[in-house]
């Protein structure tokens, strides 16, 4: 893209051309992936989509692959130099995520990773994304029964691909295998009267008389037609599966057929780079180095020792800092939150943007979820942002983690950006952007988690050193995604890499492990992310000096929604070499 003429050198036909086939392609590129993946689609808060089920058949997929193939045929036709410099920026956008979503479907990783994992295993990705759909009057609710109707034919062919992967000779890990089956007997326990997909919001329009019929049909549903299915899916994944998964020594993707390719293609896609799994094994192994000094001045401050491994000790073994109750997790997340809005515009441009509200995790889920995660606003605003937290045995959580938690999640984390984003003048498929772009987005929320230290939204060192124990959890992250699945490392070698480098309890621990293992490559992208965002605001500073603006420097960052790394780097040059010239 750099040195390519302006689109108004251009010949003025030929540039109007090419301008309206890239919005007539943002549009069909924004069609085709969510018609393709329409949970992803609810989970984002857009709508049109809700009374659709993917079709995660191995046929399903190679359809999403080739349709979503004839737009990036379309897009390399449309010359760059005919567009502007935004238009510009879209179509490499486009370029990346087109790249990016057709190589997952095409390697398929997660047929041969069964896991509880909500954006690597499907029937997770269900019962997260389905019961937030925004239903706004009754077409909406009847589409939504016309999903939980689908849902049944969805299990079956999750079952199906499992079946037909098993014969393949490519087995899933054991340990993902149980975690679905976990959730599975969980969420099958319940009362289909309870269940998540028969109490989803209803419009406040609907009569009383109207909203109990609707969660009459939706829980006949749920028994009669879902249930089963998903009764037919855990049979699968226990009599079938699970015999023959690889074991704890193998849990890496490189053990599968498939998998080195799947993995380096996984190692793109979520850090946005051309970097190698060999850069980023070492990139970790220096960042845990560097570490050590913070780690010993504010251990010594907080706890008296600069032992490093003494401190990592303290902090896990004191009972004092961790929570006795769920209202605690609640309240500290809330607290961080509103000082970080009530400080939000003497760092940032100022954003009209949905509210974000704190949301506790179903505690079915809480054996394979991660501590938080975030949901964005939907349907203009009708549905809030919301910092999802897992409150499940409390005295088990770390009382000084979860405000720079918060900031991660929330604000000025991935609610300022992904809020902010929804408001944009851009083509829908930029607006609406969660995991597709994991290197900007998860760099962006690990950013925050310092930033927030110079905003002073900290309450103490001790919550500080919170802070640095999620620097060393992302920084080992780097070592051990690449170690199982690149390097062949075993679950325990993993396991015990990250007890001797970070501060968290080993169900923690343990936790993360699995994730990586459901999940390969995506824990990649939040170091790899920020070091980015770090160099290229160092790099403006130092090109800027006084003229130097963090607020405008943020600005920048924000405001053309999620984008690769690479284009970051562009974005923020265009700015500062403007900037230098004013």
């Amino acid at each position: 893209m750099s040195g390519a003429p302006a689109g108004d050198q251009a010949r003025p036909a030929e540039a109007a051309g090419a301008t309206a086939q890239l919005a007539a392609l943002s549009e069909e590129y924004f069609r085709v992936v969510h018609e393709t993946d329409p949970l992803t689609a609810t989970q984002l808060g857009v709508t049109g989509f809700d009374d659709l089920v993917p079709d995660p058949s191995r046929s399903g997929a190679a359809r999403g692959a080739q349709r979503i193939a004839a737009v990036e045929q379309r897009l390399a036709a449309i010359e760059p130099a005919l567009l502007s410099g935004a238009d510009q920026t879209t179509r490499a956008v486009m370029a990346h995520l087109a790249a990016a979503a057709r190589s997952d479907l095409e390697h398929g990783l997660w047929e041969a990773n069964a896991s509880a994992g909500s954006y690597n295993s499907p029937q997770a990705m269900a019962f997260q994304s389905v019961p937030t759909a925004v239903l706004a009057d009754g077409a909406d609710v009847a589409g939504y029964l016309r999903r939980l109707h689908g849902l049944a034919g969805f299990f079956d062919a999750i079952t199906a691909r499992y079946r037909q992967t098993a014969a393949d000779g490519r087995p899933s890990a054991q340990v993902g295998v149980r975690q679905a089956i976990d959730q599975l007997t969980g969420h099958l326990s319940r009362d289909p009267a309870g269940d998540r997909l028969v109490a989803v919001a209803l419009p406040d329009a609907l009569t009383a008389d109207q909203q109990q019929a609707a969660r009459r049909a939706a829980a006949g549903i749920v028994d009669s037609e879902i249930r089963p299915a998903m009764r037919r899916l855990l049979a699968c994944l226990t009599d079938e599966l699970l015999p023959a998964a690889r074991p704890d020594e193998r849990v890496g993707i490189k053990f599968v057929a498939g998998g080195p390719d799947g993995y380096a293609a996984a190692v793109r896609r979520h850090t946005t780079t051309s970097l190698s799994p060999e850069e980023i094994h070492q990139i970790g192994r220096d960042c845990l180095a560097a570490l050590e000094q913070e780690w010993a001045e504010l251990g010594g401050r907080v706890l008296g020792t600069s032992q490093v491994p003494e401190v990592l000790a303290r902090l896990r073994e004191d009972a004092s800092l961790r929570f006795t109750d769920s209202a605690q997790i609640v309240a500290a997340v809330t607290g961080a939150l509103n000082r970080a809005e009530a400080a939000r515009d003497d760092w940032f441009p100022a954003y009209d943007i949905p509210g974000c509200i704190i949301e506790e995790i179903d505690p079915v889920e809480s054996g394979n979820s991660a501590l938080a995660y975030y949901r964005p606003p939907g349907a203009g605003g009708l549905r809030p942002g919301a910092h999802c937290v897992l409150t499940t045995s409390p005295e088990q959580r770390f009382a000084y983690e979860y405000e720079a938690l918060a900031f991660h999640e929330s604000t000025p984390g991935h609610h300022l950006q992904g809020a902010s984003a929804q408001t944009l003048s851009l083509p829908d498929f930029r607006r609406f952007l969660d995991a597709e772009v994991c290197g900007y987005v998860e760099g962006w929320g690990l950013y925050c988690e310092r930033l927030a230290d110079e905003m002073g939204l900290y309450t103490s060192d001790t919550q500080r050193l919170g802070m640095l124990s999620f620097d060393a959890l992302r920084a080992c992250r780097l070592v051990v995604d690449t170690g199982m699945h690149y390097y062949g490392w075993s679950r325990q070698a993993a396991i015990d890499f990250m007890w001797e480098n970070t501060a968290t309890t080993r169900a923690n621990i343990i936790n993360e492990v699995d994730r990586y293992i459901a999940w390969p490559g995506q824990a990649l992208a939040y170091m790899i992310g920020r070091r980015e965002i770090q160099r290229l605001r160092s790099r403006a500073a130092a090109e800027l000096g006084p003229r130097f603006d963090i607020r405008a420097f943020h600005g920048v960052v924000l405001g053309d929604s999620a984008v690769p790394l690479g284009v970051l780097d562009q974005l923020v040059s265009r700015w500062t070499e403007a900037a230098a010239r004013s």
